[in-house]
């Protein structure tokens, strides 16, 4: 089943200044979207703003998952209908262990699957394949972990939930060559089933992944969008191109 996330005209503030203006947006089911710009840009309030962060105020405009409004839903509401966020910094939670918590929110959001049994072996599995040992489920959430732990976490989860839609804020930023291969090869896989929102600073996630869409964001407005030729000329040009090209 085709899923999209819709958003339109969106304009978000943050304490009373705007910081975006007017996106337009739409990812699909299999499309992965890559969303770049310079740091104030505006990336991580899209981000957050999606997914219903209470501290970013929709001022106007219409953010819809398979046709339906959800930009006045709270963020599990969100969660629970296919939307997923993985954050570049997560936070951590002092003694709630990894298996606690991916079991909690695996029956959340498939609660027809009673069987545990089955849930901790497909756990099992996904952080073995992720470099992560047995071991790791027993600690705390996120805390003491390194960069490229809790990453693996975050990527874990998205093999775990399969959402509709992903976004995924700056995952990619701090990771090692192993670690950014294996969030390209989820990322990869999971594009058959779901969309992708990527937003990054970096080119080298470029080396494992082939966007369909490439859109450039500057002053909390979308300037720029096409295929691999946008990061060709920002290579080239760096984002002055684009921000000559809107001015």
């Amino acid at each position: 089943m085709t899923s999209e996330l819709g958003i339109n005209g969106l304009n978000v503030s943050v304490n009373g200044n705007l910081i975006l203006k007017g996106i337009n947006l739409a990812v699909k089911t299999g499309e992965l979207h890559i969303v770049m710009g310079p740091n104030g840009s505006g990336k991580s309030t899209l981000s957050n703003t999606i997914l219903g962060s209470p501290k970013f105020k929709v001022e106007s405009g219409s953010i819809k998952l398979d046709g339906g409004e959800i930009s006045g839903l709270k963020p599990d509401e969100r969660a629970r209908l296919g939307l997923f966020l993985a954050f570049q910094e997560p936070v951590s939670i002092s003694g709630v262990n990894v298996l606690s918590f991916l079991r909690t929110a695996y029956t959340k959001l498939n609660p027809s699957d009673k069987n545990i049994d089955d849930l901790k072996v497909k756990v099992s599995k996904v952080i073995s394949k992720l470099g992560l040992s047995e071991e790791f489920l027993k600690r705390s959430l996120n805390e003491g972990f390194s960069g490229g732990e809790k990453k693996r976490l975050e990527i874990a989860q998205l093999i775990l939930f399969r959402p509709k839609i992903a976004i995924l804020d700056e995952v990619d930023s701090g990771l090692d060559m192993d670690s950014l291969r294996i969030l390209g090869d989820a990322i990869n896989s999971l594009k058959k089933e779901s969309g992708v929102l990527l937003v990054t600073h970096y080119e080298r996630i470029f080396d494992y992944i082939k966007p369909d869409f490439i859109h450039v964001l500057m002053d909390g407005k979308i300037v720029g969008s096409g295929g691999m030729e946008v990061l060709q000329n920002i290579k080239e040009k760096t984002y002055s191109f684009y921000k000559n090209e809107a001015a």
